[in-house]
Formats: structure tokens, sequence, C-alpha cells
């Protein structure tokens, strides 16, 4: 079945998406001896697909949670040299990270070379809930936790209703989950309620936990694990097709 090649590089473990359409664009990429452009299709079964003239070999698929420290980019490689989240895991394929997590922001961290499901579990439309802890500056008010579950208005938009849970008696400390991935959006979100973060921590993607995983280790995911992200994400498409389909 032919794809994008942009999406067999990616799967390939070459390069993210955005990436692998800068080496076809560079004329890197060629399919049957001709040279690829940006929009051409394939089948890996059937064409033979080159970069620099070495045939594209896929890597097997791996899945790592890394417990992510504070102080470290969600990049593959950062231009003013801060250490990124590759630094922390040692494998041979080339793996990366699902989403961001804001280099003073710490916890459950994704990184995969399997193009599909990293796009799933990022994108908002799946609804894979993202769950985060964080430590505020100032309480916050009942108001606020009323309008932060209706959702409210930033610079970029409206945010979708946050599910809201008060953890200590000083509501200093809240858990909010989310199912969008904006730039600091938990912070953004907080924020403009009168609760700026001080400390924040994603503590749960999914059914995935940071339980066993100490603050700046990894380890790979059961087969499980990975279904059950696929599985989720399946779901609710199938439903939001069901409820569009009923409009």
């Amino acid at each position: 079945m032919k794809q994008r090649l942009q999406k067999l590089l990616a799967e390939a473990g070459v390069a993210s998406r955005r990436k692998s359409e800068e080496l076809i664009a560079a004329g890197r990429v060629q399919v049957n001896g001709q040279t690829a452009s940006i929009g051409d299709s394939a089948d890996p079964s059937v064409d033979k697909i080159t970069l620099d003239g070495e045939p594209l070999v896929s890597e097997r698929k791996r899945y790592l949670l890394l417990n992510k420290p504070t102080g470290y980019v969600t990049t593959l490689s950062d231009p003013q040299g801060r250490p990124t989240v590759i630094d922390l895991v040692d494998v041979d394929e080339r793996v990366y990270p699902v989403g961001r997590l804001d280099a003073d922001t710490s916890g459950l961290l994704l990184l995969t070379n399997d193009g599909l499901l990293s796009h799933r579990v990022a994108h908002p439309r799946f609804e894979i809930d993202k769950v985060y802890v964080a430590d505020v500056a100032e309480p916050l008010s009942v108001d606020g936790k009323r309008r932060l579950e209706s959702g409210v208005e930033l610079d970029d938009g409206k945010t979708r209703p946050a599910r809201i849970e008060v953890l200590t008696k000083d509501r200093r400390r809240v858990q909010i989950t989310v199912h969008e991935g904006k730039k600091r959006i938990v912070r953004r979100m907080l924020k403009v309620v009168g609760s700026p973060v001080v400390t924040l921590e994603r503590v749960q993607l999914g059914a995935l936990t940071l339980a066993g995983v100490k603050q700046g280790y990894w380890r790979d995911l059961t087969g499980a694990e990975v279904d059950g992200l696929r599985h989720a994400a399946a779901s609710t498409n199938r439903r939001k097709r069901r409820t569009d389909g009923r409009r």
C-alpha cells in the first residue's frame, strides 16, 4: 500500500516527518532511481526507496516511558547547548518525543519511532488523558476551578474543559487533566485564573503512570501497554465518527 514518503521515512526512524520533508526537498530521497518530490508516495513492499543512495531499512519499533527531570528540553538537539531528553535514553533506534514537556516541567514523557501512535497520543482529537500535578503560588479559588472546568480564554483560543481535583486543604496543590498539547497550556490556564504554577509534573498519560520509574530513568512499554494506547485512541475516534454521523 502506498504511503507518503515523509511518513515512510519517519516510520523507518530516519527523522521526524518535518525533517523528512526537508530531506525530500533537498533531493536526497529517490524512488526507483528517480529523485522524489514533496507529496510523492511509495509502496515499500514494491518500490525501491533510497536515502543518499542507501536503501531505506525500517527499524523495529521502540516505545519508551521516561521520567523526565527539569532542566532537559524535549527536542533531539538544542542550539543553546542545553541537555535534551535524548541524552537520558540509550537505545539503538532513533526515537522521538511524543509531544513536549517544557524544560521546567518534569514527569512522564513517551519516546518512540512509531509515527502513527505518536500522532494519536499527542493529538487532542484522540482524547488521551494527560494528567498533571501543579504546585501553585496562590490558592486555586472555587471560581478558578469552575472556570477551568468550563474552559478558559487564552490568547490562542478557548481551552477545552479540564478535570480539576484540589489535592490539599490550602488549595495550593491541584491535579489537572487535559487532552490538549498546546505550548505551556497548563501553566497558562492556571495563570489566567490567578494561580500561577511554581512546579509542574506530568504524572499520567492515558493509563500509563510513573510507578517504578525514578526521575531521570526510563523503561520500555510492555506490549499490553502499547496495545492499550492504540485501543484508547481508536475507541475515541470511533465514538467521534458515530457522533459526527448523527449531526
